[in-house]
């Protein structure tokens, strides 16, 4: 009985784990793109938050560290409340 409550704890770790990974890579993803993209930003720190937040509802941010917006349109379309850019 032990050996058989083992058995399932490991298999439901292990599915478990399984999940978590594709989350974990894409705010991995998302942290590297947007340390890149806010390099040479004067706040940096706000930068990399609103570059996080639309990296992952657009999943992407355009290269370099300005510009580029073409090759995301859903990070280049989404503005704040006073109507501008939201994403650096």
């Amino acid at each position: 009985m032990k050996f058989f409550f083992a058995t399932l704890l490991l298999c439901f770790f292990l599915l478990s784990s399984s999940f978590l990974v594709p989350v974990m890579a894409k705010s991995l993803f998302c942290a590297n793109k947007c340390n890149d993209r806010c390099a040479r930003a004067g706040v940096k720190d706000r930068c990399i938050k609103y570059c996080e937040i639309c990296c992952a509802e657009c999943k992407c941010v355009p290269s370099g560290t300005y510009g580029n917006k073409h090759e995301c349109p859903c990070y280049r379309d989404k503005k704040n409340s006073k109507g501008k850019s939201k994403c650096p």
